[in-house]
């Protein structure tokens, strides 16, 4: 899909949900839904200010604000002293490799999760995060 027609299918979600779609806005939530990396805001800002001189990191950072409080993103913390990004809200969870440090998403069923003992209480987000090797780092483990 070219970029001008990706732009207008953005804009106008982010009109849905009472977002002022401006340009920095727009790459913004181009840029998180095009990589499944789960950036952070030096990521998204260092990919876009070649693009887009005048950008900041507090307009990034603000930007992501803005779609977590709107609920078309939401933070990842898979790790204490990193803060992420994803622009799926679909149940999925999320594995981060101990050796490459890549983040993958994972299916699973929100619903199979036993929240009987939270009875009465009000649950705003699920997140489930598994730490490991992947593959390919797996691989080359065995084979030293």
């Amino acid at each position: 899909m070219e970029l001008s027609s990706k732009v207008e299918i953005i804009g106008s979600m982010l009109l849905k949900e009472n977002i002022k779609p401006s340009y920095a806005r727009i790459r913004i939530m181009e840029y998180l839904l095009s990589r499944k990396s789960h950036p952070t805001v030096d990521e998204i800002y260092t990919a876009l200010v070649k693009e887009i001189p005048t950008l900041s990191k507090t307009t990034v950072y603000n930007t992501l604000n803005l779609f977590v409080k709107s609920n078309i993103a939401r933070v990842i913390t898979i790790e204490e002293n990193e803060t992420r990004y994803d622009a799926d809200m679909s149940c999925h969870g999320h594995f981060k490799c101990e050796s490459c440090k890549a983040i993958r998403d994972f299916s699973f069923k929100c619903a199979a999760i036993d929240t009987s003992d939270l009875d009465g209480f009000l649950i705003r987000e699920k997140n489930v995060y598994y730490y490991g090797l992947c593959p390919d780092c797996l691989a080359s483990e065995s084979q030293d």
